[in-house]
Parts: structure tokens; C-alpha cells; sequence
């Protein structure tokens, strides 16, 4: 089966539908799917719900999915840094759930791993906790959550073999193997396509069978922050 794609828009050609849930890669403005977003984007899909880490900012990442008001929900743990969002969020037009960090990885690994649903103490006793079962275990109080099952993934990885084995860099691993796992299909992007057999066994982050489209491209890399010590 075919794998390696050379675009963006032609990877995503006939994954994309209006009112979509797609879980995206990404850990702040580090291993971002920039390409696959910048496609979304040219598509002009509509009325998608997304499962990410963060919204990005107002000119990368998903933020300019907002900007294009593409987006009527997200499902995250962090929107902090955009301020597109904020606005949207306050007068009504973005529908948000917040998830604790961890809660939110699981929720998408257990997808992956055909879970629907696991029990957790994070939450209990806050308003994360409103609306969902609880249940008692040796004594503690636990609550359900339920796992994310993404009609599509996108991801950011650093290397791949073209049978779509992915190696993450660092930071970029917190959430997109997760990511990777809980869509119907998987579109990466990579810095580097290797001949297949070239990658260590041992070195690989996610293998080859959750992904079912890749391409090579470009990637910016962004500072959210950039503080300087005065000299």
C-alpha cells in the first residue's frame, strides 16, 4: 500500500468532510502538523472539532484554522497563548473542553488502543468531574472518562521509513504518538523519509501500522516565548 504522498493537499484528498473531529499533534508551538493544517486551511472544511494540546497562536498552528473560523470546538489542555481564541471563546463562537494534560493523552492513547473509556482521579471534586460517572476503587473516588476517537490524525514526527515507522525528537513525543493512535486514519509529516529497514528496531517511537499517509516537508521552528537575559 502507498504511503509516501508528495504534498500535503495530496495526502488529504478525500480524508476531509464538513463537521470532522480530528486529533492533532503538537506540544506548544513544538512538533506541530504545520503542513497538514496549512492544507485543512486551503480546503476550507468547516465546522471541525479538534483534540489538541493547544490552539497553537493566532498565526501558527491551529490558530489559523481560527482565524479562518474553521474550528467551532476544541478539546484541549492549554489555550493560553492565542489570542483569536480568547475572543471566539467569549462571544460564544468557539466551543470548548478543557482536559487535564494527562487526562487528555490518555484519552486519545486509550482510542488507540480500542478502550472506550478508563477511570481517573484527576478532576474529582472540580468541575472537570460535573456530568460523569464516579465510582469508588479501594476506598478512592475515581471518574470516568471517555477515550477521543478521531475520524483523522495529524502529526509531526522527525524521521520515517516509507513504510510510515515514526521516530519523534524530544518535546514533539508528549503528545503526537497518542495523537497518531486514535484516528480512523493517520496523515504524517516528517523532516526526514528513510529507506525502510534503515531505522533501529529499538529507536522507533510509533510503528508503521498507525499510519496511513506521510509526506516530507518544511518546518518553521517557533518560540512561544523568546525571553533574553539583559546583559
Amino acid at each position: 500500500m502507498k504511503k509516501v504522498y508528495g504534498s500535503a493537499n495530496e495526502a488529504m484528498d478525500g480524508l476531509l468532510f464538513d463537521g470532522m473531529f480530528i486529533a492533532a499533534g503538537g506540544f506548544g508551538l513544538c512538533g506541530l502538523p504545520e503542513n497538514l493544517l496549512n492544507a485543512i486551511r486551503e480546503a476550507g472544511t468547516q465546522n471541525l472539532t479538534f483534540a489538541s494540546n493547544n490552539a497553537g497562536v493566532d498565526d501558527f498552528g491551529i490558530g489559523i484554522l481560527l482565524q479562518t473560523r474553521q474550528v467551532k470546538k476544541m478539546i484541549a489542555s492549554y489555550v493560553g497563548e492565542n489570542d483569536t481564541f480568547m475572543q471566539q471563546y467569549l462571544s460564544g463562537e468557539l466551543e470548548l473542553e478543557f482536559n487535564p494534560q494527562g487526562t487528555l493523552a490518555e484519552r486519545m492513547r486509550s482510542a488507540g488502543c480500542g478502550i472506550p473509556g478508563f477511570y481517573t482521579k484527576t478532576g474529582v471534586g472540580t468541575v472537570i468531574a460535573d456530568g460523569k460517572e464516579h465510582k469508588d476503587f479501594n476506598g478512592e473516588t475515581y471518574i470516568l472518562e471517555t477515550g477521543l476517537f478521531a475520524d483523522l490524525s495529524i502529526v509531526k514526527a522527525w524521521k520515517a521509513d516509507e513504510t510510515g515507522n515514526l521516530v519523534f525528537r524530544k518535546t514533539a513525543r508528549n503528545f503526537n504518538p497518542a495523537a497518531a493512535m486514535c484516528g480512523k486514519v493517520c496523515v504524517a509529516e516528517v523532516e526526514e523519509i528513510v529507506p525502510t529497514g534503515s531505522l533501529d528496531p529499538d529507536l522507533i517511537h510509533l510503528p508503521g501500522i498507525y499510519v496511513h499517509r506521510l509526506i516530507q516537508g518544511e518546518h518553521e521552528k517557533r518560540i512561544e516565548q523568546r525571553t533574553l537575559r539583559a546583559i
